[in-house]
């Protein structure tokens, strides 16, 4: 077995973008429910000052990477046993080429599931320990329905990835989920105004995924794969492209002005000067496989978003 292999097919590359909301919800729990002077440390900045602060953060972080190197290895088994990955453009499936055998990379995601379902439950015990059954009977429901999100966007006969609904599951789990459900995790009680850079990093994820559809619209189109774009098509999709960054930037700007106290709360717009960009290159995009190298560009600005936002509303 290729350890090599199942490090390409984990795709380290999207990681950012998956801890983008805990880093969101984590600093925003701290920042709505402390109100220290200035001069916190990068430990503070991150609301895990305390100890047990610092261990929800380091598990949720973990969590969400054990949920996204699941859907990885799910997306590669899925397309690769349905036959969609053999003409695809940007990085190989290690499936459809043959470096692992579908057995092989059931197996992996069955260890992934096992491994990270107990880091997961740790993280609620450590979160609501054994007086807030309610809580923890929630969150672990919830780790259930990520697993099984993670599982079936493309494994299966009714993959909701092959229906035109990944763009809903990614908004929900990446965005919301992420964001308000570790903002959760530290408070024990809901802020509504944290929907809002809930719904910014939610679109942008969405955005990364739209990337990716358009980049593989062709061959997704040939192999029945009917996700968003081939469904609106090319041009409808990249205007929905550009609501996605427009729509994050403009919730974003919501959660600042409803309480602005500081220029440096605008500090994440740095960010969006690459998606900006962004969105030129695909106006301008004639050749689907050329919009390979904006996945990265987008998903990093989504991770910058988030330390960004968060620096800026406590400073």
């Amino acid at each position: 077995m290729d350890v090599k292999s199942f490090i390409k097919a984990a795709r380290l590359r999207t990681l950012p973008l998956s801890v983008s909301g805990i880093i969101v919800g984590s600093i925003l729990a701290r920042f709505l429910n402390d109100t220290h002077p200035l001069g916190y440390n990068l430990l503070e900045i991150f609301c895990i000052h305390k100890e047990k602060n610092y261990s929800i953060f380091i598990l949720a972080i973990l969590t969400t990477i054990g949920f996204q190197v699941l859907s990885n290895f799910a997306n590669d088994y899925g397309d690769g046993i349905k036959g969609s990955d053999k003409n695809r453009t940007g990085e190989a499936r290690m499936v459809s080429s043959g470096a692992i055998t579908p057995k092989q990379m059931k197996s992996a995601m069955i260890i992934t599931t096992i491994i990270t379902l107990i880091i997961a439950f740790i993280l609620i015990y450590v979160a609501f320990g054994s007086e807030n059954f309610v809580y923890s009977f929630l969150f672990f429901g919830l780790g259930i329905a990520s697993i099984a999100a993670a599982i079936k966007y493309t494994v299966g006969n009714s993959a909701y990835g092959y229906s035109g609904f990944g763009d809903i599951f990614v908004f929900l789990f990446f965005g919301l989920l992420s964001v308000v459900g570790s903002y959760f995790l530290y408070t024990k009680h809901i802020n509504f105004q944290i929907f809002l850079p809930a719904i910014s990093v939610g679109l942008l994820s969405t955005a990364v995924l739209n990337l990716n559809n358009l980049r593989d619209q062709s061959e997704d189109k040939k192999n029945n794969k009917n996700t968003l774009v081939v469904n609106l098509g090319n041009e409808k999709a990249k205007k929905y492209h550009y609501l996605l960054i427009i729509g994050a930037l403009f919730t974003a700007l919501i959660y600042v002005f409803l309480d602005f106290t500081s220029l440096y709360q605008l500090i994440f717009l740095v960010a969006f000067i690459p998606l900006i960009k962004n969105m030129k290159t695909v106006s301008q995009n004639k050749t689907p496989s050329k919009l390979d190298s904006e996945l990265k560009k987008v998903a990093l600005s989504t991770f910058l978003f988030a330390i960004l936002f968060g620096i800026g509303q406590i400073f």
